[in-house]
Parts: C-alpha cells; structure tokens; sequence
C-alpha cells in the first residue's frame, strides 16, 4: 500500500508540474504573441521584460543590450530596480555574469553573486549590484542566429537556486523574445530606409524644382541682355522667380531699386523716393527687421559685400538671417551690390548660384549701360565743343545735328559752368549730365565742365546742378550759371563770363556754392579772371587796417564796414554796432591815421567800399549752398 500511496503521490506531483509548465507555455505563448504586434523598440524592450518578470516571478528583471561595436552590455531596460546607478549600467566584455552569458551564448546562473567565481568581478557592476542587494541572478542570451543582441537576467535579493524549469521556461521567452525583437529592429530599419527614401526623393523634387527656377531665370536674364534691360529689370525677374524681395544697391551702397515677386517679403518702397533718404540706414525696404540701429545694419552690408567681393559668393547678412548679400563687381571694380531677402522659397545652394549669375547679369548691364552713356556723352560732348568754337562753320550744323539726338538748341536757356580739379572732371560731366537732363549738352570745356540745360533760372539750374555733383563725387564744387544768349552765336561769350567768374569767386573766400554771374557782375568787370588781381587790390587798399586788426585782435575793418553800410553815419553806426558814438569815431580817427587824411574822398572811398565788401566776402567763407 505504502508504494502504491508513493506512486500515486508521485503522479499528482508530476500531473501539477506539468500543468504548471502547460499553464506557463501558454502564458509565454501568449505573451510572445502580444510581443509580435508591437513595432516600436524601446516600447516592445519594456514589455518584453515586464512579461519575463511576470513569468519568472523574480523581484528582479532586467535586459542589457550588446552593442557589435565595443562588445560591451548596456543595462536598456528594468523592471523592480530601486538604485539609481542600475538603468545605463554598462559591462565591459567578458566581465560579470553578463560578459560569460555574451561570450558562450549559454544561460548563466548563480545563487550568491559575490561569490560567484566563473565569471570575473567588475568593482564599478559590484557596487550597482550591493547598492541593488541582488544576491541570485540568471541570465540567458537572446540570439539571432548566431549574433548576440542581448542578455535577459531575472534576479532576487536572497538566495535562490534556480530551477532546470525556471531556466528553461526563460530561455524559451528569450528566444522568442529575441525572434521578435530582431523582427521589430529590421521592420524599423526598413521604415527608416523607407523614411530616407521619401526624404531624398523630397529633397530631390525640391532639387530639380530649384533647377527648373534656376533655368528660368537664366533664360529670363539672357533675354534681358540680348534686349537691353537693365538692374530694375533683373531684380524683378529675380524676385519673380524665387519670390523674395531684392534690392539692389549701388557702388556707394545706397540702395537704387527693389523690387518683390509673389510670396516676397514686403513691397517696393515708392518709386518717388527721395534719392538723399535711400541709404541703408533709413530706407525700409533695405532694413532688416531685427536690426534695431541702422547704422550697425549698413556696417553689417558693407562687411558682407566686402566678404562676397573678395570670394565671389552669396554672403548670409546676418547669423542665421534670411537675407544674403552678393556683390557686383567687374574685374577689381565695385559696381554695387544684390541684397535677397528671403520669402516663399527657402534658400539653398541653388538659389544662391542663381543670385550670383544675375549678380554678373548686372554687372554686364552696367558696364553696356556705361558704354553706352559715354557713347551718348561723346556725341554731346562734340556738340558742345562745336558750340564753342572759333570757327562759324562748326557752329553752323550743330542745331540740326543736336535735334537729330533729341536736343532742341532754341530750348536751351541757362548756362552752368562748374569749376572742379580735372581729375575730377570726367566724374562731374556725367553727374551733371542726369541734373541736365535729356534735353541738356555737358562737356568739357577749357578748365570747366560746362552744361547747357533748357532751365529758365540761372539760379536754379546752378543749384541743379551743383547739388547733383557734389553729391556724387562728395568733393567742393564751384557752380556759376549765367543766361544763355543767342544760340549758337552767343554761347561762347557767355561761358567765358561765366568762368571768368569762377576764377574770381575762390579770391573771395567762395569755393562750394552755386551761384549766377549778375551776383558777382561787378567784381568779374573789376578784375577780370585773375585771382591775384583782387589779393593784391584788397591789400594795397586796406593793407594797415588788416595788419592792425591781425595785431591787435581790432574791430577796425568791421567798424569801416559798418560806417560804410549806413551812409558814413557814426551815430547809425553805432546803433549797428551796438557801440558809443564817441567810441566809433576814436576807430574812424584811428583808419584815418592808417589810411591817410584823404581816405573819404570820393574817389578814394570808392575803392575802399570796394576792398572793404570783397574782404568781407574774404572772412565770411561760404559754405556749401
């Protein structure tokens, strides 16, 4: 009865374990399933070992990922750990129980780690182990053929001996755990080289879309150069084409024309700008929005140009910005500059080479521009010297050669002739040619530029005139206008008045104004065109009164003027000069006693008034008008 009772409990015993491990085959069959339907890898990592920790029943469970590069194990995910060392654990090769379950491929087990001895101990994975209070720890590879991708461990913090059944029941799990995984990381490899895919395939559409707009606009600016065009015509062609805002600045970097295409940032400012306000500074269409002092702005467009001067490329304006610079350049000259501020279509490699051809474009429009224009400045530059020749034959055909360019010459009113040193001449012939208009002659004439322009007022066209210059060569300019007479027949006369004028002016202190040759006439009649002439005239009149005044720090030649302004009155005098009468006659005695005792004889006086009005003309020094 005794063996009967034996082997009856036996095979309840054996019936409960098999229904156990039936029990836990489905629990891993399950679990393997609901593994499978997973995609993500660190999510299918972290129910991987949530579901061995349910199986095993250990306090523990945990998983260490091989990398194929360095050998080591890296602790990737856990589940019942406490210290904060343990997740990112890192296991040298072949060190721990980690390294030997790595280097056999086989389940690994002890039920006293620190006195584990068939595997070698590694001070740093000790300390996380105490500071964990692991104590029994099993560990079985998960295998993809015959590559490790990782190292299951279940442990407890007291001692256990792990049983044939728990170590087999883990190494199943693992290896249809690894199976998944495997799947898992190629499907996600797959979806990334997927995801490459469709981003070159993106990037390549955005390529040949570049290279379509590319093409387009060389097409446009070819057309614009076999036609003639010119900068305003390439920057809408540009802007057109990579709708942004272009500016184009010219060799002073002052911004001369913007232009935007659809989707560009901003508009053009009014075409009726005034030219003395479009700088980089205070036009904003030239400003970035981010750039609170326009002064740092036109300093940051002076560097960048100079950058793309010297490396022939887009330059960014500004770190991480949206605009880039390029310079226009011809050989070594500087001819201007492509501000490109970007809108709808985001800048690459492309657009940048596409800006740098129209950056040539326009420089090729510029120098035929140019060409052009000294061609035109020749032709008129004849016809003024035609004018002004002795011969009558030449001036005989110069009306009707004019016309034929457009030029009326019973039109002409006003006369400028502008006194410049002659490297500078070339330079103020073409800045008086835009003041002068169309309709105008400018050339060369002895030591002037001269203009005849179809402005009825000296005065205005000698202002014209004279700003336009002087703002272009940014140097004194001397403008004196004068009416014309009877064209062409009276031109020359008239021109040789005026410059004797303008010898005459700089003996008067006046180097940098306009100004007609009825406002000097008399001092033009007096002394011809001679500076000297008046230096020594001025001297030999009122030589004592200077010397004593530059003596003496004296108000003698400031009362004489005075005295002479209200009609040789002391008492008016000094009212004028806020001075006693008594006070203005001790001076008057004392020019007297400098002058000679004859000083207000009419004749004598005459002179004097006029030495006295030319030395204050002298003192006053005009400035700029």
């Amino acid at each position: 009865m005794a063996r009967v009772g034996d082997g009856v409990r036996h095979l309840r015993a054996g019936s409960e374990r098999w229904r156990r491990r039936g029990r836990e085959l489905s629990a891993l069959s399950s679990s393997v399933r609901e593994l499978a339907q997973l995609r993500d890898v660190d999510v299918l990592l972290e129910r991987l070992v949530e579901r061995a920790h349910d199986l095993v029943g250990t306090d523990i469970t945990y998983l260490s990922e091989f990398d194929v590069r360095t050998h080591e194990l890296r602790v990737r995910t856990t589940l019942g750990t406490t210290a904060p060392t343990f997740p990112g654990l890192r296991v040298p090769p072949g060190m721990g129980l980690a390294g030997r379950v790595a280097e056999t491929r086989l389940p690994s087990w002890t039920s006293s780690y620190f006195t584990m001895s068939q595997a070698p101990h590694d001070p740093q994975i000790d300390a996380t182990v105490a500071a964990e209070g692991i104590s029994s720890l099993l560990g079985v590879p998960l295998l993809a053929g015959d590559e490790v991708i990782g190292v299951l461990f279940a442990g407890n913090r007291i001692e256990h001996a792990f049983s044939p059944e728990e170590i087999s029941l883990l190494s199943a799990f693992a290896d249809h755990a690894a199976v998944v995984l495997q799947t898992a990381r190629l499907l996600a490899r797959a979806q990334d080289a997927a995801d490459e895919t469709r981003q070159a395939y993106d990037q390549l559409a955005r390529h040949v879309e570049a290279m379509e707009r590319a093409s387009g606009v060389h097409s446009d600016l070819t057309a614009l150069v076999l036609r003639g065009g010119d900068a305003t015509a390439v920057a809408e062609a540009l802007g057109k084409a990579l709708r942004c805002r272009v500016t184009i600045l010219d060799a002073g970097l002052a911004v001369s024309t913007t232009a935007s295409g659809p989707g560009g940032a901003g508009s053009p400012p009014a075409s009726g700008t005034d030219p003395a306000a479009r700088d980089l500074g205070s036009n904003p269409a030239a400003r970035d929005p981010g750039t609170a002092d326009p002064g740092q702005r036109a300093d940051a467009v002076r560097r960048a140009v100079d950058e793309s001067r010297r490396s022939g490329r887009c330059v960014p304006l500004a770190e991480g910005g949206r605009e880039v610079v390029v310079a226009v350049v011809a050989g070594r000259t500087l001819l201007g500059a492509l501000v490109l501020e970007q809108g709808a279509v985001e800048f690459g490699p492309v657009e940048h080479r596409t800006a740098e051809r129209a950056a040539q474009i326009t420089a090729l429009l510029s120098l035929k521009q140019d060409a052009l224009a000294e061609a035109e400045q020749t032709v008129r530059r004849d016809l003024l010297a035609d004018l002004l020749a002795d011969d009558p034959q030449r001036r005989a055909g110069v009306a009707q050669r004019a016309q034929a360019r457009g030029i009326r010459t019973d039109r002409l009113a006003s006369l400028v002739v502008v006194s410049l040193p002659a490297e500078l001449r070339h330079s103020a012939a073409r800045a008086a040619g835009h003041a002068a208009g169309p309709c105008g002659l400018i050339g060369e004439h002895a030591d002037w530029v001269v203009a005849l322009t179809t402005e009825t007022d000296p005065a205005a066209a000698a202002g014209l005139v004279h700003t336009a210059v002087r703002r272009a060569l940014g140097h004194p300019v001397l403008a004196v206008g004068a009416e014309l007479g009877e064209v062409p027949d009276g031109v020359r006369g008239q021109v040789e008045a005026a410059g004797a004028c303008a010898r005459v002016l700089p003996a008067l202190g006046v180097t940098d104004t306009a100004a007609t040759t009825d406002e000097y006439l008399p001092y033009t009649a007096l002394f011809g065109p001679g500076e000297a002439r008046v230096d020594a005239f001025v001297r030999r009149v009122l030589g004592p009164v200077l010397d004593w005044d530059a003596e003496r720090g004296g108000h003698l030649l400031a009362t004489l003027a005075a005295y002479l302004d209200n009609r040789l009155s002391p008492v008016a005098t000094g009212r004028a000069l806020h001075l006693h009468k008594n006070t203005v006659l001790q001076r008057l005695d004392r020019i007297g006693e400098l002058l000679g005792e004859q000083w207000q004889a009419p004749e004598r006086l005459f002179r004097i008034t006029v030495a006295v009005r030319i030395a204050h003309l002298t003192a006053a020094r005009p400035g700029p008008a």
